[in-house]
């Protein structure tokens, strides 16, 4: 993953979000399935990162994966990165915001067309703002 734009200490962030948000974004930690209400949410309108707002997904790309986490089958350009995670027994492909590095969840080759991804983000780590496109 590339050097990030935006460059906090790990205080910083931690006054800056919230006790769950900090744990998944700059810990890598994962929400419960079926906790976020952006996994329901179907509106118009674009997500951004909690850590540091920049928009990540359309709600064009969203679908309902019943994985219980908001899932997409693509992120807007250039706005995330990946790198590959062991925290499993296999390897996983990590999504990262490319501003801020923030963890925002994992994309997977089981989504639908027209890329075949799904990309499983953690609600916590984003933001909706209804009517940005």
């Amino acid at each position: 993953m590339a050097d990030p734009e935006v460059k906090k200490s790990e205080d910083e962030w931690r006054e800056a979000l919230s006790p769950e948000e900090f744990q998944v974004l700059r810990k890598h930690g994962t929400e419960p399935p079926g906790s976020s209400p952006l996994d329901k949410e179907y509106g118009a309108g674009t997500y951004s990162c909690a850590g540091c707002g920049q928009s990540l997904f359309s709600s064009e790309h969203k679908f309902n994966s019943g994985s219980g986490w908001p899932s997409f089958y693509q992120p807007l350009d250039n706005a995330t990165e990946t790198s590959v995670d062991f925290k499993l027994i296999y390897p996983r492909t990590e999504v990262h915001c490319s501003r801020c590095g923030g963890h925002l969840g994992h994309v997977f080759k089981d989504g639908p067309r027209p890329t075949g991804l799904r990309y499983c983000m953690n609600g916590i780590a984003m933001k909706f703002d209804p009517g940005k496109e």
